[in-house]
């Protein structure tokens, strides 16, 4: 993106910190640190953070002295302060970034530690916290239509590995086979990492909603879910798909078109000015109403951006209005401990016109896998 969205981002940050009686901010989280400045980076235990001054609207971006090129090179324009390891970080925040004799010193008080907020105490002695996760949350919330491409690049990635991954299924082949076998085309078609931990369940085992792959093999009749995503270029993609191996019974048929009815319908509810609560309520009616509503057992999706997980919750109490650049995901699930569980996840965010888009396309019909005999490799 280019410099000049940062600097309008660190400017608005700066108006609500003065509006708030703000004087010197500091944002320390990696993500926030790179959504404000272009610079992204994983410190570790070292110091990182963007400092802001509402009243000079100066900002210095102290960072790893090992980093201090790529964040001259990423976030130009900004004064960037590097730190050695063997500098007092907290010393040097205080000489150059001096706060108020008293007052407000911003912080995110989801992201500060008790350790880091009593050091910042000693720097900043008679100032009080005043919270900016909130503030720059807010505006995360709505994206940009770049941030939308950049969202849309990494569906594009993971929907194609999905493709592959339904290509690889052999019988006998284990849930961690697979992950595996996904993981690696993840990198291979561009990703820079797993958005979250890769999701491959089969069986009983499928009506575990955050389940984790193991030495289970793949058998013919089972439920497959694969719930997968990808940060690609700083943005993350989010989908899960449910199959079966060979036939389909009645009573999977019937879970999964109860799980099929409630995704369309609350994808259908989306729209700007709708309460996301409402999404959440369409959804759930379909699975209610097909007698299943004990077996949905989380709410319908959450928002998401640079981070997996962002606002909006979308939950059944959460009385938000959609708006234009909200990117969430609507993923009902059904989860039988004996037949086994559905999830059926997509993307989807509100267009400038109010309507909702669905940026991920590929197949929601069930879908049967004539998988091979397990003689099969994953590597054949």
């Amino acid at each position: 993106m280019a410099n000049e969205v940062y600097i309008e981002r660190r400017s608005r940050l700066m108006e609500t910190m003065t509006r708030q009686g703000i004087g010197i901010g500091l944002v320390t989280s990696p993500t926030n640190v790179a959504y404000l400045t272009g610079f992204s980076c994983n410190p570790h235990e070292r110091f990182l953070a963007l400092a802001l001054d509402s009243d000079t609207r100066d900002a210095k971006l102290y960072v790893p002295l090992l980093d201090a090129t790529a964040a001259e090179e990423a976030a130009s324009g900004l004064e960037i302060l590097p730190i050695s390891d063997s500098d007092d970080a907290y010393e040097l925040l205080g000489r150059h970034s001096p706060g108020p004799a008293a007052g407000q010193i911003g912080v995110e008080k989801g992201v500060v530690s008790l350790a880091k907020a009593e050091k910042l105490q000693a720097v900043y002695p008679g100032s009080g916290f005043a919270d900016l996760e909130q503030p720059i949350l807010d505006m995360r919330i709505a994206k940009s239509a770049d941030e939308i491409g950049r969202i849309q690049r990494a569906v594009d990635i993971i929907e194609a590995v999905m493709a592959h991954a339904v290509s690889r299924v052999r019988v006998g082949m284990t849930e961690l086979e697979l992950a595996a076998e996904i993981e690696r085309k993840m990198r291979e078609l561009g990703a820079d990492r797993p958005a979250f931990e890769t999701i491959v369940l089969t069986g009983p085992r499928s009506a575990l909603p955050h389940g984790v792959p193991g030495q289970h093999a793949i058998r013919r009749g089972d439920f497959l879910l694969i719930d997968i995503g990808v940060q690609a270029g700083g943005y993350c993609s989010d989908i899960t798909r449910t199959f079966v191996v060979g036939e389909a019974s009645e009573a999977q048929r019937a879970i999964y078109e109860a799980v099929l009815a409630a995704n369309e319908a609350g994808i259908a509810a989306a729209a700007a000015g709708v309460p996301v609560s409402a999404v959440d309520a369409a959804a759930r009616g379909k699975i209610e109403g097909a007698g299943f509503g004990p077996l949905f057992t989380h709410r319908v999706g959450h928002g998401f951006g640079m981070d997996i997980h962002e606002q909006p919750s979308m939950s059944g109490v959460n009385d938000t209005l959609l708006a234009p650049g909200m990117v969430f995901t609507v993923e009902p699930g059904v989860y039988d401990t004996v037949v086994g569980g559905v999830r059926i996840e997509d993307d989807v965010y509100i267009r400038e016109d109010g309507t909702a888009g669905v940026l991920t396309r590929f197949p929601k019909q069930l879908t049967l896998i004539s998988a091979e005999d397990e003689e099969r490799s994953v590597d054949q």
